[in-house]
């Protein structure tokens, strides 16, 4: 499974953010998903997390949402109203583990992006 995060750049305090991350090589479907964050000089953080239907989610900030569709492959992440504080790498990983809900811990992923830069910024 490869994992490609795209969406990142500049985007203005308040505007819209939303990141995708596109599998390849095997059905997206087969996996929980979630999405971290590393803000310059912070540790990795869970934001959000995802069931593999995705009728279940699981949140660390209540201000993102977790999509999915996996006939296109893809997990999104949405953000309204982005501020300063949401400025940092942002990665996509998969959890091959069937769990009752979703894992926001980084050790119980199996797979990783090579995560997107979101600078939020005037």
């Amino acid at each position: 499974l490869q994992l490609a995060e795209s969406g990142g750049g500049l985007v203005q305090p308040g505007g819209s953010l939303r990141l995708s991350c596109t599998a390849s090589g095997v059905p997206l479907g087969y996996y929980m998903m979630g999405w971290f964050r590393q803000a310059p000089g912070k540790e990795h953080e869970g934001i959000a997390c995802i069931s593999r239907s995705g009728d279940s989610t699981n949140y660390a900030d209540s201000r993102f949402t977790i999509f999915r569709d996996n006939t296109k492959n893809t997990v999104y992440l949405q953000l309204d109203k982005p501020t300063s504080e949401d400025t940092g790498v942002y990665y996509c990983a998969a959890d091959r583990t069937v769990r009752p809900l979703c894992s926001l811990a980084r050790s119980d992923m199996d797979y990783w992006g090579k995560g997107t830069l979101v600078t939020v910024s005037s």
